[in-house]
């Protein structure tokens, strides 16, 4: 089972898309469409990242979201918290003090400090916590640019700026055939 669910996952690469397009925000259907899931899962990422100062919400005909700082400043960490919420990787259930040679009545010994196992969980969470926070969405997006060709962030630009046109052309053209019906019952 995965720690992380696949929100972290969308979520993630929905803000990588966001890198570079500071200036025009992308509405969270464009980048569930891009992506190939459901606009209401998307939906119910956005506004843990809005909350968490991640992302910038604006409304409206060119509404959408934008990166609410640089990406250099906003780590994996800040990402994952945001979405999943602080939790720990691992759950100690004390199991070392019910040994059934202990019958019901462990020993100190066998309680003092931190369980050994629980001891090396949580070193690997911090050891993962602090990967994820060195980790800044203006690393891994440096990275894509390195494996992409130059002109697929064109393309992909183009085909935001496509939806965005479409929606805008498929509301004016909705107004005016809304006012042509109201002259018509006006004339009638």
């Amino acid at each position: 089972m995965a720690h992380f669910g696949s929100s972290v996952e969308y979520g993630l690469h929905c803000l990588l898309w966001l890198v570079g397009l500071e200036a025009e925000p992308t509405s969270s259907r464009d980048l569930a469409e891009l992506q190939g899931v459901s606009p209401s899962f998307l939906a119910k990422i956005f506004p843990k990242l809005e909350k968490a100062g991640i992302v910038t919400a604006s409304e409206g005909v060119r509404g959408g979201y934008r990166l609410a700082r640089p990406a250099h400043e906003i780590s994996f960490l800040d990402v994952v918290d945001a979405i999943e919420g602080r939790k720990a990787i691992f759950d100690c259930q004390n199991i070392r003090g019910r040994c059934a040679v202990f019958d019901d009545k462990p020993p100190k010994w066998a309680m003092d400090g931190t369980c050994a196992i629980h001891a090396v969980m949580l070193r690997a969470e911090k050891s993962m916590r602090e990967e994820l926070a060195q980790t800044s969405l203006a690393d891994v997006a440096e990275t894509f640019g390195r494996k992409a060709p130059a002109s697929f962030g064109i393309d992909v630009q183009d085909w935001l700026n496509g939806r965005s046109q479409a929606r805008s052309e498929a509301r004016a053209e909705a107004r005016a055939e809304a006012t042509s019906k109201k002259r018509g019952k006006a004339d009638a």
